[in-house]
């Protein structure tokens, strides 16, 4: 093994073989090894790659009064020094003028899988040493559920980490009811790299153990045919509904625990009265839910008492939550899994996130890995992750989350290294209005992704196969050295010698850098986290050795245990940090803040837009922006992976066969899908794996205008985004809601324009 070069990425872990296309090769042993991974070499230099500094060509002119023309105009080519110079110089301008307070720092963390360069840290790290930033908090991915669970339980155990862990769920979970579905494409991904792809072996032998499956989905295909699962093509959006309907008879049928309400749950009463029809007249039977989420009754019937007969996991995707009132299904599974007594039992209870990602049901490790510090930021103000665009255009606007009363900050200038808003922000139109308004946008990124063509200052940054890094897999018993295998692209920087520069023009070089370079940096962290593991018992090598071998393995200590297992053995020495110590079915707090969209316990808020609204007509159809089989999120669009499942260089979109019928639709068509918010062009497929109703159109295609920095103007390229809706899923959490829009869908017959996504913006000649 000695002399072996590995990389780590949220796709995997890969050996490497250098040169100027370095070659992958999946990690030895990986059960069910990503392909995503082979793109990351054929991405090094491709057309889009942003090969020198830039500023766009209105900025150097005109200055920030230019705002209105950023997405098109043309960049002029410059020097390092004098990026860096401008960069320095606007922050601060902006600081000294307005305060730290109106800097905004946008980083979102998927950027690099490696513990240094890990650019949401870089670049927190540099804005604090600078005086601080405004910051955003909870994540694309979950934030509905991040603010709910833990009014429930106290904590966030059972959502991104603390799972009932696979091994409890492996010969102890008889019924696995799957709201969301468990898709395995999604398991290809992990948030700070992957080892081993475990997720499908586990599924397998689940199945193979007796475990049987429930796919309640519009999309069938959001369970492995292998799982032989049960198919409820529920409604979108309906989900809690459902819930309820299965709440309900459990509780006419007398198959509540009613033990296990007395002794761990506290205000059940309260919800039970809503839920039986007490407090609103409308009692929330199984023949109610039906009406609201397309099944059969005696379907949520019998599904219900299989619930209460079998060892029950209930499982909810990521996705749920992404939609108006997303907090509502997290709290209603919370709610029927304590109805059912079977929390903190091996097999039993529920989870939020199986099968979102690679390392959700792992075994949670306890050693605490060393990372970048990011020292303490002095600014107050934050909003929450999806409020981009509402932040921008409505300073001093006051709006509410999680019980506070806050107010929108007024911000001069976003620098944004590290993501893509023009990927994960819904209603891009709105985004290109509120995007003119800041004074400035700096950013920092490897490719001409719409965010950088919409910037002021481009700074060209390394990929990870072009630096050192230091790679763990979060809860997988894997270090790997990340050493170099390509030489930077053209002038590309790493983001650490970029803002190392930046800082020394702002005189705080010293204070960034603490004297510190790259391979600095990755010693240090790899020797503060060896000693912490050698604290748990984990005996890891000196560095000289870990960095020629390139890989160090060990054996995790943890036993594993059910969520929740302490305090379901003893609700009174193990309480939970909730205000009553018990799972708060009904929360006096909540309800306290007083928020008519989300009460202080789970209830049925029909969504603005979806299937069951009066006003959806027969020509509608429900947009499903679910995540891709071919990249992660945006990331790879421009990669080999990515580009093959195009059609006509167009991101598929799958209709049921019935509606593409009623639309003239047919495989292999490019089909327009609009809205009030905006309009898209995509390749038909057809798919009896889609349910009547609905269009599925993964999230991430490079937005791609037909006229660039022109508000209202069709994408070419099939961005899903420009068509969902950007609004709160309610004033607790204000997490994205992109699962709740409703489109309409034509064949495109006019001559077709050529996708652009993937080229440079117009470029003019260098400043000398």
């Amino acid at each position: 093994m000695a002399d072996t070069t590995y990389t780590m990425a949220h796709w995997g872990t890969f050996r490497t073989e250098a040169g100027r296309q370095p070659r992958l090769h999946p990690l030895a042993g990986d059960p069910a090894p990503s392909d995503l991974g082979l793109s990351m070499s054929s991405v090094l230099s491709d057309s889009a790659r942003i090969t020198q500094p830039m500023v766009r060509a209105g900025f150097l002119s005109d200055g920030p009064e230019s705002r209105v023309r950023r997405g098109a105009d043309p960049f002029v080519p410059v020097t390092w020094s004098t990026a860096t110079r401008l960069a320095a110089r606007e922050l601060d301008r902006v600081r000294g003028t307005y305060g730290n307070r109106t800097v905004f720092g946008g980083s979102y963390g998927w950027a690099s899988a490696g513990r240094f360069h890990h650019v949401q840290s870089q670049l927190h790290r540099f804005l604090n040493v600078a005086g601080g930033y405004v910051r955003s908090v909870n994540t694309h991915s979950h934030a509905a559920a991040e603010v709910t669970i833990p009014h429930l339980i106290g904590s966030t155990g059972g959502m991104g980490a603390h799972h009932t862990p696979w091994p409890l769920i492996c010969g102890h979970t008889e019924l696995f009811v799957a709201f969301g579905g468990l898709s395995e494409k999604n398991t290809q991904v992990s948030a700070g790299g992957v080892a081993e792809h475990t997720v499908p072996r586990w599924l397998e032998q689940c199945h193979a153990t007796g475990t049987r499956f429930v796919n309640v989905s519009p999309l069938r295909s959001d369970m492995a045919p292998g799982l032989d699962a049960d198919w409820l093509p529920v409604r979108p959006g309906s989900d809690t509904a459902l819930m309820l309907g299965l709440a309900h008879t459990l509780e006419a049928d007398g198959l509540t625990d009613r033990a296990f309400l007395a002794s761990h749950v506290c205000g059940f009463d309260r919800f039970a009265a809503y839920l039986m029809g007490q407090t609103d007249g409308i009692p929330k039977t199984a023949d109610w839910a039906a009406e609201l989420c397309g099944l059969d009754a005696e379907t949520i019937r019998a599904l219900a008492r299989r619930m209460a007969k079998k060892r029950t996991m209930i499982s909810v995707a990521w996705s749920l939550q992404r939609a108006d009132h997303g907090e509502q299904p997290i709290w209603m599974a919370v709610t029927l899994a304590a109805m059912l007594g079977q929390i903190g039992l091996p097999g039993g209870g529920f989870g939020v996130g199986y099968a979102c990602a690679n390392r959700v049901g792992n075994v949670k490790s306890t050693v605490a890995w060393s990372a970048l510090p990011q020292f303490t930021n002095p600014v107050a103000d934050f909003i929450p992750v999806a409020r981009v665009a509402d932040m921008l255009l409505n300073p001093g606007t006051p709006f509410t989350y999680n019980g506070q009363d806050l107010s929108y900050p007024d911000i001069r200038l976003v620098w944004w290294a590290g993501g893509n808003p023009f990927h994960h922000q819904q209603d891009l139109n709105k985004l290109l209005r509120a995007w003119r308004c800041p004074e400035t946008v700096i950013v920092q990124d490897a490719w001409w992704t719409a965010t950088a063509r919409h910037a002021d200052i481009v700074l060209p940054c390394t990929t990870s196969l072009e630096r050192n890094d230091l790679g763990i897999a979060k809860d997988e018993p894997l270090l790997v050295a990340m050493r170099q295998v390509a030489q930077p692209h053209s002038q590309a920087r790493n983001d650490y010698d970029i803002l190392a520069e930046i800082a020394a023009h702002m005189d705080l070089h010293d204070t960034f850098t603490e004297g510190r370079d790259e391979m600095d940096w990755v010693r240090h962290l790899y020797d503060t986290s060896r000693a912490t593991a050698a604290a748990k018992g984990i005996d890891l090598p000196d560095f000289d050795q870990f960095w020629q071998d390139g890989l160090a393995r060990f054996e995790l200590q943890e036993e594993p245990r059910p969520l929740l297992a302490d305090f379901r053995r003893d609700p009174v020495a193990h309480a939970l940090p909730t205000p009553s110590g018990r799972i708060e079915v009904f929360s006096e707090r909540v309800a306290g803040f007083g928020y008519a969209d989300c009460p202080g316990h789970a209830c049925w808020l029909p969504p603005r837009e979806w299937l069951g609204h009066n006003t959806c007509t027969p020509d509608m159809l429900h947009l499903v922006s679910n995540q891709p089989m071919t990249r992660l999120h945006g990331q790879l669009d421009n990669g080999t992976v990515s580009r093959a499942s195009k059609i006509a260089g167009r991101e598929p979109a799958t209709f049921n066969p019935a509606d593409a019928a009623a639309r003239g639709i047919s495989e292999g068509d490019i089909v327009r899908l609009s809205n009030a918010r905006g309009a898209c062009l995509v390749g038909a497929r057809l798919s009896q794996d889609v349910a009547k109703g609905i269009v599925q159109l993964a999230t991430g295609a490079w937005f791609n205008p037909e006229h660039p920095g022109q508000e209202g103007s069709l994408d070419l390229h099939g961005n899903p985004n420009i068509l969902t809706r950007d609004a709160g899923t309610s004033q607790l959490a204000q997490g994205p809601i992109a699962h709740s829009a409703l489109i309409r869908a034509e064949r495109f017959t006019e001559p077709l324009p050529p996708v652009t996504a993937f080229d440079p913006p117009a470029l003019l000649p260098p400043q000398s």
